[in-house]
């Protein structure tokens, strides 16, 4: 009787097989576990690290630490799970004289998800009432990151008088990206809705590093994974970094002249081959009263890379702003 070879098909094909077969276990065992931890850690992603006040009938938190004459509000960038925890490396440098605040949008952190409007206008007026409402009021510094620099130009556009300076970190300007490319990014987003949405639901956003500064304790690092695995890619979320939200921003602060306030705009290497992306913080430093732009040669969450070089030159910037 003749035995049937196993030709190199028939094997590779049982090894696949068989690690498939462990990939499925293991994603099952991830998932029940996440379930498990999301129960269990319930109380670190609802109880705030901050204070929360109502807003449009809604739970908004926001974060505040230090006295002094001049306040710095942190506005994180699109997607960022917990703004308290991820600018901490930073602000914890700033503080001793200087008021920090912390907001985080609908959506983000501690605040609530909402299904309301989502426009750059709307979460404008949502964060000014938010700081308002927590007792923190302006002038302020503005420190963006990210998406959160369409934000704050808008902000100093609008409200001149509530903005002291801006301190851009590796931001959005109104003119960063052609719309092609961010028409090509919105199709991207579509596909980052479902995989952070997988890495969350089975559990394996809980085996990525979120603290990026290497500064955060044990327990704030448990507060950051419970956050991000309860959050990620939420509809809040998703909605206002849309684009025709993107659009309608872009659009509304090209018809204005750009904010002439002091500012620093860090780019990071990220993108600092890319020509427009530089182009648009070199024209906001050029349309300031007193601008720098400033290239670092690290990722795009450069307060997380470089917060020791960035709060002395915030310290700076302050020193300038009292003469």
């Amino acid at each position: 009787m003749k035995t049937k070879k196993k030709t190199p098909l028939r094997i590779i094909g049982r090894i696949l097989l068989v690690i498939l077969a462990i990939l499925a276990v293991f994603l099952i065992i991830m998932t029940v576990y996440d379930k498990i931890m999301l129960k269990k850690n319930k109380d670190l992603y609802e109880t705030p690290l901050g204070e929360l006040v109502e807003v449009d009938g809604r739970s908004m938190s926001v974060y505040t630490e230090g006295e002094g004459d001049h306040t710095l509000v942190f506005l994180s960038g699109w997607g960022t799970p917990s703004p308290i925890l991820d600018f901490k490396a930073l602000y914890s440098r700033l503080s001793g004289e200087n008021r920090i605040a912390v907001v985080e949008k609908f959506g983000y952190g501690f605040s609530d998800e909402i299904d309301d409007d989502r426009s750059m206008d709307t979460i404008l007026r949502q964060d000014r009432e938010a700081l308002v409402k927590a007792g923190v009021e302006g002038p302020y510094i503005l420190c963006p990151h990210s998406f959160s620099g369409y934000e704050a130009a808008l902000w100093a556009q609008k409200y001149p008088d509530e903005v002291e300076a801006i301190v851009g970190l590796d931001c959005c300007t109104p003119n960063c990206e052609s719309e092609d490319a961010l028409r090509k990014n919105d199709k991207i987003m579509g596909f980052a809705k479902y995989a952070n949405r997988a890495l969350s639901y089975t559990g394996l956003l809980r085996l990525a590093n979120l603290d990026q500064s290497g500064t955060l304790t044990d327990e704030e690092k448990k507060i950051f994974t419970e956050i991000a695995c309860h959050t990620a890619a939420n509809d809040t979320i998703m909605r206002e970094g849309s684009l025709d939200n993107e659009l309608a921003v872009i659009g509304e602060l090209n018809s204005s002249p750009l904010p002439t306030v002091p500012m620093i705009m860090y780019a990071s290497a990220d993108h600092s081959g890319e020509e427009l992306w530089v182009g648009g913080m070199q024209a906001m430093v050029d349309a300031s009263e007193n601008g720098e732009l400033i290239k670092l040669d690290c990722g795009h969450y450069v307060h997380d890379f470089e917060y020791e070089r960035i709060s002395e030159d915030i310290k700076a910037l302050i020193t300038e702003l009292d003469k």
